[in-house]
Formats: C-alpha cells, sequence, structure tokens
C-alpha cells in the first residue's frame, strides 16, 4: 500500500494537523521573551487550534460530503498554510491566537477530508490498514516536528511558523495525484437524516467518548511526563524527547501492523479495551519509576496500548458509515480526539494542583479505564 502516491498524499496532508501545535511549542519561551507576552495566556497559542478542530472538523466533515472531499481539503491545505504563515508577522497576542484559530479550523477541514478520502478509497482490511498508516504517521510526525520547528526557529521563532507553507506544495499534489469518484445524491434532507441515525446511535456515540477519553489520557503523558521526569530524574529537554520518541515509535509500530490483526482475531471492541488497559496499567506505574530502563519500557508500552486503540477506533467508525456519510462520520470522530486533548489540562490541572504530579497518572489510568470498559459494558 505504501507504494500508493495516493495514501502517500494523504498521509502527508494529514500529518499536517501534528504540525499545528508542534513547530510553535519549542519556540513558545522566545515568543513570550521578544513579544512581552503574558505567560499565564501565551500557552493558548500552543493549544487553541485543538479546540477550533474539535468545532470545525465535523461541520467540514458534513460539507465534505455534500460538495466532495477534494473540494474541501484543498482549499484547507491552502488556508492552512496562509493562516500559518501569517502568524510570524503577528506582534501582540490577540491577533496571534487569531491566526492560531483560523489555523486549527483549516486544520479540521484537512483532517475531515483526508480521513474521508481515506475512508472511501479503500475498503474491509484494506481500509484498517490505510488508518493504522495514519495512526503511525501522526504519532511519528508528532516527534519530527517538533524537533522541525526548534531547528528551523532556533535562529529566530519567526522562521518555525513559515513551516506552515508546506500547505501549498501539498494542495498542488492533492490536484495532481488525487481523484474522487462522484457519490449518488441524496434526496434532499435524506442525507441529514441518515447522518444523524448514525451519529445518535448509542454505540456510535460510545465511540465518539472514547476517543476523546484516550485523547484525555494519551495528553497527560504529552504535558505532565516531562514535569515528571523533570522532577525525578533531572531530565533535560532532549532526554524528555527520547522518552516521548519511544511512546512514538511503540504507537507506530503496533499501530501500522499489529492493530488489525488484534481487532480481527478478538473483535474491535475488546481489541480496543486491551489497548486502554495496557494504557491504563503503564500510566499507573510511572509514579514508581526512577530508573530511565523502566521508563521507557513504560513509554514503548504506552504507546503500543495507544497504537491499538486509535486505528481500530476510526476503523470501527468507518465501518458504521455509509461510504458517502464517512467523511462527517470521521470528522466526528477527529472532533472528539482533539476536544479530549483540549480538555486534558482542565481536567488533569486541578488534580495536580491539589495531589501532585503522581495523582495525575492515576487519574489519567482510571480514565483510560473508563474508556475501556465503555466498549465492553453493554448499554442497549
Amino acid at each position: 500500500m505504501l507504494n500508493d502516491s495516493r495514501l502517500l498524499v494523504l498521509l502527508a496532508a494529514g500529518s499536517l494537523t501534528t504540525m499545528a501545535g508542534g513547530v510553535v511549542a519549542p519556540v513558545l519561551p522566545d515568543i513570550v521573551q521578544q513579544l512581552r507576552l503574558d505567560p499565564a495566556y501565551a500557552g493558548n497559542l500552543v493549544s487553541l487550534h485543538c479546540l477550533t478542530i474539535a468545532l470545525f472538523s465535523p461541520p467540514l466533515g458534513i460539507l465534505a460530503d455534500k460538495v466532495g472531499r477534494l473540494r474541501v481539503l484543498i482549499p484547507s491545505l491552502i488556508l492552512y498554510a496562509l493562516f500559518g504563515i501569517a502568524g510570524a508577522w503577528m506582534q501582540t497576542l490577540v491577533p496571534l491566537l487569531v491566526s492560531r484559530g483560523l489555523l486549527g479550523a483549516a486544520s479540521g477541514g484537512i483532517a475531515a477530508a483526508s480521513l474521508g478520502l481515506l475512508g472511501s478509497m479503500y475498503e474491509g482490511e484494506r481500509r484498517s490498514q490505510a488508518l493504522g498508516y495514519a495512526t503511525s504517521t501522526l504519532t511519528i510526525t508528532g516527534i519530527a516536528f517538533p524537533l522541525l520547528g526548534g531547528w528551523v526557529g532556533a535562529t529566530h521563532w519567526q522562521y518555525a511558523f513559515y513551516l506552515y507553507g508546506l500547505g501549498i506544495p501539498l494542495a498542488i499534489l492533492a490536484a495532481v495525484v488525487l481523484r474522487e469518484k462522484p457519490q449518488p445524491q441524496n434526496k434532499p434532507g435524506q442525507g441529514n437524516h441518515k447522518l444523524m441515525a448514525v451519529l445518535g446511535d448509542s454505540y456510535t456515540l460510545r465511540l465518539l467518548l472514547t476517543l476523546s477519553l484516550t485523547s484525555v489520557a494519551m495528553y497527560a503523558v504529552v504535558i505532565y511526563a516531562p514535569l515528571y521526569l523533570q522532577q525525578t530524574i533531572g531530565a533535560d529537554a532532549t532526554l524528555n524527547g527520547i522518552v516521548l520518541a519511544s511512546r512514538a515509535v511503540g504507537a507506530a509500530v503496533v499501530s501500522a501492523f499489529a492493530a488489525k490483526w488484534l481487532a480481527k482475531t478478538i473483535g474491535a471492541a475488546q481489541a480496543s479495551a486491551v489497548g486502554l488497559g495496557l494504557m491504563a496499567l503503564t500510566l499507573s506505574t510511572i509514579p514508581v519509576l526512577e530508573q530511565l530502563s523502566g521508563i521507557l519500557l513504560a513509554a514503548v508500552f504506552f504507546g503500543m496500548g495507544f497504537g491499538i486503540v486509535l486505528p481500530t477506533l476510526y476503523s470501527t467508525l468507518a465501518n458504521l458509515a455509509p461510504t458517502k456519510l464517512r467523511s462527517s462520520v470521521l470528522a466526528a470522530g477527529t472532533g472528539a480526539g482533539f476536544l479530549g486533548q483540549f480538555i486534558s489540562p482542565i481536567l488533569l490541572g486541578p488534580v495536580l494542583g491539589y495531589s501532585g504530579l503522581d495523582a495525575v497518572f492515576y487519574a489519567a489510568a482510571v480514565i483510560a479505564l473508563i474508556a475501556g470498559l465503555l466498549l465492553l459494558v453493554p448499554w442497549r
């Protein structure tokens, strides 16, 4: 499948959603210092796009199903580049936040359209494998883009924002390489009725809630593991990057090769529950680990659990949706996932304030277990 140029273009386009916050995070201290921003509010420059992706992915997914996924993907890639680069020229916080919010909205269009195209290009096991590759790509670029942003922005923080210009050549590639089969038109109101029936189904709602809770637990590691490592073993930024990269390696390998096999062997719900159980187990061990070797091993196993869960949930969502509504349903999943990332520090921040870092990881483990139980306990 990886010799399919269409798949490679879609993977590259979809990976831009991880760039949205990834390339800015390393240069945030320089932005705060040079523009004299309030650090209490400047942190929103890294996280605001998660909220606007969550808000805009579902409606843009619906639009993609109505007018065509390429008609949403290509303009979204262009707007992504324009809004992203514009941040380099903003000198105060409010315009910067506006540009970041608009960047997130464009990212929502990219995520909705690219997932919809992936879901419609392949069927059955090939679709599961394609979604596994997508998860692997997002995981790997989630580590690569911060490194790239730090390297490019080392000379001046503005240069990191120019990386968003990659949206332009990818828009050109998408226009040249990708083709979309015309979908049969629904009668007026029929498409909306079918979409509401799919999204209103109790199992679909369970999957969306599970995606959101999984993202809450996953982002707990991204946000709080570096703080724990600094506090416990005096880790610097390089060591933090190695630990997070270990998580990414585990997720990338499992999501690309093992998640599909496990879901086929024991069932999608059971496979997702196993992955969430593995995430919960490794989260609960973090507070008792003080040796780097144990921490690295826990990071790998945490990534393996996440690598099982994410492609399996997305594949299950895709199977629930008719082909012509797949962008809408998968975009709802994207929105739920990014909403979980956005609310993760909102939920776990008070735990940190009242009970300390150890309690944060235990709380995240409980959240992962609850997500697993949501899939196993019958609601009907």
